[in-house]
């Protein structure tokens, strides 16, 4: 794992690895990655999602640690077993270099029908093909009202 203000990680070869927009990023090209992470969430598509992290990406979600995208896979099957109804708003906070930070905030009720708002932030860590090689993330959950939903 890269040690924090190192370089990032060389890209593979072979136009096929290249998930644009590519670091170091601009305030627009943050948005932009910012963005499509919510797009590709919001498919709630496992496969889709675990192509925008590298083979050997290493995660760390609340308390359960991940590397690899066969483990980001599994992880997100179960998130959206559980996640019913999984709608996501991202923000982008900060970015620099190879970097990006971002809020963000969901919703999605459980098979009993309560749901749920959970807050969180992410720290991002990408290589030069645009593939997130790190991914950190703190999240809360906080129960609420289906009236007082406001991710639609």
């Amino acid at each position: 794992m890269p040690s924090p203000g190192s370089s990032p990680s060389p890209a593979p070869a072979g136009p096929a690895a290249v998930r644009p927009p590519l670091p170091p990023f601009t305030e627009e090209s943050a948005r932009a990655k910012v963005q499509a992470a919510e797009d590709a969430w919001n498919s709630r598509d496992p496969e889709r999602v675990s192509l925008a992290y590298t083979e050997d990406s290493v995660w760390r979600n609340r308390d359960r640690f991940l590397t690899g995208r066969a483990e980001i896979r599994a992880f997100l099957t179960g998130k959206w077993e559980r996640e019913l109804d999984y709608r996501l708003r991202k923000e982008l906070w900060a970015y620099t270099g190879n970097r990006i930070s971002v809020r963000f905030e969901y919703e999605w009720h459980d098979a009993d029908g309560q749901w749920y708002r959970s807050h969180g932030n992410e720290q991002w860590e990408f290589a030069l093909d645009g593939l997130m090689s790190r991914r950190e993330a703190s999240i809360n959950d906080v129960p609420i009202a289906a009236e007082d939903r406001r991710i639609g």
